[in-house]
């Protein structure tokens, strides 16, 4: 074993020399880490309604039940700007979120006619269900208040019956809170970090990883390894070892910036997200031993390292919430090595499930990583 230390550190060593590798374990994934996190913290602060969303609502002598709709919409993290008519703007676009009501609505209302609304919203998909469903139960809850003011007043309905029930105490309240572990959905950097964490330690392995062995058997370096006193395994070994080294100083540094820069929380279970986090790291360290030991060129290694840890990374759920896709990636998921650490991650940190639910993903984790280092093992070739 102490041929195999001496192999790994200056491997390591060797490594953290290269310009490129050090730009891609301690400078690129804070930059990932803040413009990947605000981008999805935004999209979390309109989905829990922390952001009020703007939208137009288009109605022509709309009369007194203006403010009540208003004031439901309101009540759903809308903004309204209430238009006679909407116009396109100098651009010829017209606005994102259009809500559109029949003329004369509160005088047809009042007779008894059916009162028509549309809404159009030009959000994306991720976005765009919820926004509708705000709106329903906006223009619900508005026509709940009409029956019940006009039946309090004998048919008579008007303002001045929305507002005393407006200003009634209602008799019953609904408290909502998940029950159990928290249910909400990762976001902002707490979706991020883990994820670009992954991401990024799969990446350098592969490429930097796998890139410096071809290196080394194309130059001849392993052929002198053979004949130095120290077994196959034991190189082998050091060549994992000095792979295993580079993966936790990726980790370690992530987790370092994502914590005193990011304000990251890690959860309840901090001990088992660093077993989580080290079963990666073997598992990428197996990895990038493999790739190394299968690759022909190192810029074939390079450009297979990228392909494959970017497609694992989207597809594992590293770039955004896997609860946010479809069913048939969620279940794609559960096949990927990055799906298993980051459901794991997100057990711990985000659900705060227990450190127990992160068990069978750290022995998937582990298992994959010696059936990865076996190959890589049996395809280990000095020259």
């Amino acid at each position: 074993m102490r041929n195999a230390l001496f192999i790994a550190w200056h491997d390591a060593r060797h490594q953290l020399r290269q310009g490129s590798t050090l730009l891609w374990v301690f400078v690129l994934p804070p930059v990932f880490f803040y413009f990947i996190g605000t981008v999805t913290s935004g999209f979390s602060n309109t989905m829990s309604g922390a952001t009020a969303t703007p939208i137009v609502v288009s109605a022509r002598a709309p009369g007194f039940l203006r403010e009540q709709i208003d004031m439901r919409l309101r009540d759903n993290s809308f903004a309204p700007e209430w238009l006679d008519e909407v116009q396109p703007d100098a651009e010829g676009e017209l606005p994102r979120r259009i809500l559109t009501f029949d003329d004369n609505l509160s005088d047809r209302i009042e007779a008894g006619e059916q009162v028509q609304a549309s809404f159009d919203t030009r959000a994306s998909s991720l976005t765009r269900q919820y926004e509708v469903i705000r709106v329903q139960r906006s223009l619900y809850t508005a026509l709940a208040d009409i029956v019940t003011a006009d039946a309090r007043s004998g048919g008579a309905l008007s303002a001045a019956a929305l507002v005393e029930l407006n200003n009634e105490t209602r008799v019953w309240q609904l408290d909502v809170a998940p029950a159990g572990q928290r249910t909400v959905i990762p976001s902002g950097f707490e979706q991020a970090i883990p994820g670009i964490l992954v991401m990024f330690t799969l990446l350098v392995l592969l490429t930097s990883g796998g890139s410096m062995l071809v290196f080394e058997r194309n130059k001849g370096l392993l052929r002198r390894l053979a004949y130095a006193p120290m077994s196959r395994t034991e190189v082998v070994i050091g060549k994992w070892g000095g792979r295993m080294v580079l993966a936790v100083l990726q980790i370690a540094s992530a987790v370092l910036i994502g914590t005193f820069v990011f304000d990251m929380h890690w959860g309840p279970d901090v001990p088992m997200v660093v077993v989580v986090l080290l079963a990666w790291a073997a598992f990428c360290a197996s990895a990038g031993l493999m790739l190394g030991s299968l690759a022909k060129t190192d810029g074939q290694a390079a450009g297979l390292g990228v392909l494959v840890a970017n497609v694992l990374a989207a597809l594992g759920g590293c770039w955004w919430p896997i609860e946010i896709t479809p069913p048939w990636m969620q279940s794609l998921q559960n096949f990927m090595p990055t799906g298993w650490a980051m459901d794991a991650l997100h057990r711990l940190i985000s659900f705060e499930a227990g450190a127990l639910s992160a068990l069978p993903y750290v022995l998937t984790l582990l298992l994959g990583a010696a059936v990865v280092a076996g190959i890589a093992v049996r395809s280990f070739r000095y020259e």
